[in-house]
């Protein structure tokens, strides 16, 4: 591996920086585009399934498709180029298809920008191993995610005044920091020379060739192997997943509906999350290099799970402006043990292999993480319509308890020594 440098990080954090403008005005605003159609809650979980579907199904033979190519710019970059432009495009329409009133276009549109986002966030995010030794990766994902967090503050904070201003122009800033971001990242970080080739055509055919070859041996890893770290470190990422997913898409609900607060100030309330795990991102990564990678996320689930106890406790016993205070608080303290868990759930999946396979593992990470994200708006959104907004955190609670006790069985994953 080339020489590593921490500043090259920061700068393909960009990357992710845009990436993650996006989806927190995504979930935060649409599912209340949607309730102007006067659909259940059910359905508009179902419908926010579908800007996931084809990520699941792409992520993790996107990721191996770029593990196997190979061009002038490297490996990587030619997916931030195809798919980042479109999905800033399809991104920026969709508070127009909700202006025109019709559901079945901006079904079109969310669908067209998830297929665009999908071809190259496995690129993106794998990219980080390819220029990381081992050792420093869950510093590097701290970065990362501090850059990601960053962008996800960007937009629950810079969102409130755009939304109130006109519900527009959070998605058209958001589509432009994106685009922006991405270019600078494709422009400025080299991706390392032995992914790069001069003077030699890619072969597309044999490219998915062999992209099919790995994903099948990727498959075989996680299903096949007698040794279930790897299945159980991602089983583990799909239930935590469900459980924060449900509150990241039905939180601004719950604050409309069950606390009698507008949708902007429950999106500022998430934003306070945000804010704290930016914060913890770097420190997770030093923490999880020390403590151990395990040791780390079990910590930071455990925090989770205290504090949305304490909100499901006071949140009968308190009303109003305190409600409000305890809730701050809580997201503010729950930020700094997603950071734990997040920052270093992705190095332990990626040291489960070798370099040639990472962008491959990449894809498997997301393709948990995403069909987490496709199991728990309906999911929840069922729970809901059964028992009510207040019976939100008591789903996210067994999901994230069930997750710590997956994470038990994993044994593999640990930064190796350089």
């Amino acid at each position: 591996m080339e020489d590593f440098k921490y500043w090259k990080v920061y700068l393909l954090g960009l990357g992710f920086f845009g990436i993650s403008v996006l989806w927190p005005l995504y979930n935060a605003y649409v599912p209340i585009f949607l309730k102007d159609f006067a659909l259940p809650s059910f359905l508009i979980g179902l419908i926010m399934t579908i800007d996931n579907f084809f990520a699941i199904f792409m992520l993790p033979f996107i990721g191996t498709l770029s593990d196997q190519t190979r061009t002038r710019i490297g490996r990587r970059k030619p997916y931030i180029l195809a798919g980042a432009p479109l999905g800033a495009l399809f991104f920026a329409l969709i508070p127009l298809c909700k202006d025109l009133g019709s559901l079945a276009l901006m079904m079109f549109v969310i669908i067209l920008m998830n297929f665009s986002m999908a071809l190259f966030r496995s690129p993106l995010i794998a990219f980080m191993p390819d220029i990381t030794p081992s050792e420093k990766r869950s510093q590097a994902n701290g970065i990362i995610n501090f850059m990601g967090g960053f962008g996800a503050l960007l937009a629950y904070f810079a969102g409130k005044p755009l939304y109130d201003a006109n519900k527009a122009y959070p998605f058209l800033a958001g589509a432009a920091l994106m685009l922006l971001a991405n270019l600078l990242v494709v422009l400025f970080v080299d991706e390392p020379s032995q992914y790069r080739v001069k003077n030699e055509k890619l072969n597309v055919s044999d490219t998915l060739r062999r992209g099919s070859k790995e994903l099948r041996e990727n498959l075989r890893d996680v299903f096949a192997s007698k040794e279930k770290s790897l299945m159980m470190m991602l089983a583990s990422i799909f239930l935590w997943f469900v459980g924060f997913n449900a509150i990241e898409t039905f939180f601004t609900s719950y604050a409309k509906f069950h606390m009698n607060i507008s949708e902007s100030t429950g999106a500022l309330v998430l934003g306070v999350f945000s804010l704290s795990f930016m914060i913890f991102a770097l420190p997770s990564g030093f923490i999880g290099a020390r403590l151990g990678r395990k040791k780390t996320i079990r910590l930071g689930l455990t925090i989770i799970v205290v504090c949305l106890l304490i909100a499901v406790v006071f949140s009968r016993l308190l009303r109003d402006s305190a409600l409000l205070f305890l809730f701050y608080l809580v997201f503010a303290i729950s930020g700094a043990g997603w950071a734990l868990v997040n920052v270093n759930s992705l190095p332990m999946v990626v040291d489960m292999t070798r370099s040639e396979k990472v962008g491959g593992y990449t894809g498997l990470y997301y393709f948990f993480s995403m069909a987490a994200n496709i199991v728990a708006p309906p999911l929840a959104g069922a729970f809901i319509d059964l028992a009510g907004y207040g019976s939100l955190f008591v789903f996210s609670i067994v999901f994230l308890v069930t997750s710590y006790v997956t994470m038990g069985f994993v044994r593999r994953g640990e930064r190796a020594e350089s």
